[in-house]
């Protein structure tokens, strides 16, 4: 019998990672909540989880010296997720609160839902539907491809992200009128505004497509 596969997910103290880990043990995978780089570099893939603001989350990523651990864990070509407020930390920067630099791994901006807008609540709270990027390039098994359009996923966020390369651009996703981000793909990096853990039985198979199939390749 094959051992089951090591996820790390990230902890940079300052959300709950442990839906996560609870969502990660019922598919199987051994699983561990940490900071530590050895064990993060040790994983077979890793989870950046997350809620709360971008600026507190980039200080604590800095003061953890996480910056270099996600980067050189990137660098390795396992599988890497961002989920939520952790896929827009990837990116270049962000307005939430203030101008706060992220981790450029991606080359992009996260930007705040209108306030103004009738009829729009903020944050963006519950199940919406997400649209497929079929012209996006994917060197990578990705999740949820063979998914019906219009699948539902949980999503709770303020902010979101504008990539600078639209070809990564996994799926889409419409909300106040304003067409989103909501995933993307590049190289061993899969990373979704929604939360996976939270949407049920198709969420499940993504977290459980993430990380089989692409250590199967």
């Amino acid at each position: 019998m094959n051992k089951p596969y090591k996820i790390a997910v990230i902890d940079y103290r300052i959300s709950n990672m442990y839906s996560i880990q609870n969502a990660l043990n019922m598919l199987g995978f051994e699983c561990e909540v940490t900071s530590d780089y050895s064990i993060i570099l040790a994983a077979d893939g890793a989870i950046l989880p997350g809620v709360g603001s971008f600026p507190e989350a980039m200080k604590h990523i800095k003061a953890l010296g996480l910056d270099k651990t996600i980067r050189d864990f990137i660098a390795t070509d396992k599988p890497f997720m961002g989920i939520c407020l952790g896929f827009q930390l990837l990116f270049d920067s962000s307005d939430e609160i203030e101008n706060t630099a992220g981790l450029s791994i991606l080359s992009g901006k996260v930007i705040e839902f209108p306030k103004k807008i009738k009829k729009m609540r903020v944050p963006h709270v519950g199940w919406n539907t997400i649209s497929k990027n079929n012209g996006a390039s994917t060197e990578i098994v990705s999740p949820f491809f063979d998914s019906d359009e219009g699948e539902y996923f949980y999503f709770v966020h303020s902010c979101y992200v504008v990539p600078e390369n639209k070809e990564i651009i996994h799926s889409t996703t419409e909300y106040g009128g304003i067409e989103f981000c909501s995933s993307i793909v590049n190289k061993n990096i899969f990373a979704c505004q929604f939360h996976p853990e939270k949407s049920g039985e198709k969420g499940m198979k993504v977290l459980s497509e993430m990380f089989n199939k692409k250590m199967e390749k």
